[in-house]
């Protein structure tokens, strides 16, 4: 009598046509499994995601260190920081209704890739290499007693390597830095990644950003810094320390958060 399971074993075991067929359904079972996980997975990255962005905004303005759990971040967040989306052009806040899109669902970055949406960055140099951006983004208020006590606003621009990625925190003056943090870059270790150095990084601490004729003077200097406005270079990494000064340059001035922080900062009431 014929064993027709163990034929099929056979065939599937011995012969080439067999053999292609098991790798065939493996192949197949494989992908199912993996973009299972993914979606499955998905959720949970994202919001990986998001906590850490949060966390970096709140490192910035020294309202979180580099070990706060998620529910740390989430607590801070949800009891000290405002979102609101802004019109760069304007440096007016931006109200749902008054834009075509959810403003819930809006992604900066997305914004800033598609033809549709995105503007030139001018001067076409000022983040050597980043040739468009958004429309509008997103800027996180540092809330007290129901009052803006700071600012927590996104900065990129080109290094060496990569596009760095970051918040530069202020003051509710908009003149003061509170802190400065960068959560996305590839820069070399140990010379431009030293922008992750907590050292360097406090140095940035109660620097002031206009000078008296309203102009960006807060920059990166080659050297020793030796006044309010000025920060050192980062040892070895011209290039990174250059994107640096030309990003707090750029975001900070008429073309980035400068209008924002013009209308919105708290004045002295000297």
């Amino acid at each position: 009598m014929p064993q027709p399971d163990r034929d099929w074993y056979t065939f599937l075991r011995e012969t080439t046509l067999g053999a292609f067929m098991v790798a065939a359904v493996l192949c197949v079972v494989c992908s199912v499994l993996v973009a299972s996980a993914a979606v499955a997975l998905k959720p949970m990255q994202d919001s990986n995601k998001l906590i850490f962005k949060q966390k970096n905004a709140l490192m910035a303005a020294g309202l979180a260190k580099g070990d706060a759990s998620p529910e740390q971040v989430k607590k801070v967040f949800d009891e000290s920081i405002k979102r609101e989306l802004i019109d760069i052009s304007t440096g007016e806040f931006v109200s749902e209704g008054s834009v075509e899109f959810d403003i819930d669902d809006y992604d900066p970055a997305l914004a800033a890739k598609d033809s549709k949406q995105n503007v030139d960055v001018e001067p076409p140099t000022a983040l050597m290499g980043v040739q468009k951006r958004e429309p509008y983004t997103f800027v996180y208020q540092i809330m007290k007693e129901g009052r803006p006590d700071g600012f927590i606003l996104p900065i990129y621009g080109k290094g060496l390597w990569s596009t760095l990625q970051g918040f530069l925190a202020l003051e509710a003056d908009g003149q003061t830095v509170r802190g400065i943090t960068y959560y996305d870059h590839k820069e070399t270790p140990g010379l431009g990644g030293e922008v992750d150095n907590p050292a360097w990084k406090a140095t940035w601490e109660g620097k002031k950003v206009y000078d008296e004729e309203g102009d960006v003077e807060l920059g990166v200097v080659k050297g020793n810094a030796t006044d309010e406005y000025s920060v050192d270079g980062l040892s070895g990494a011209t290039i990174t320390s250059r994107g640096v000064d030309n990003m707090i340059k750029y975001w900070l001035g008429p073309e980035g958060f400068g209008k924002f922080l013009e209308k919105h900062r708290v004045k002295s009431e000297s």
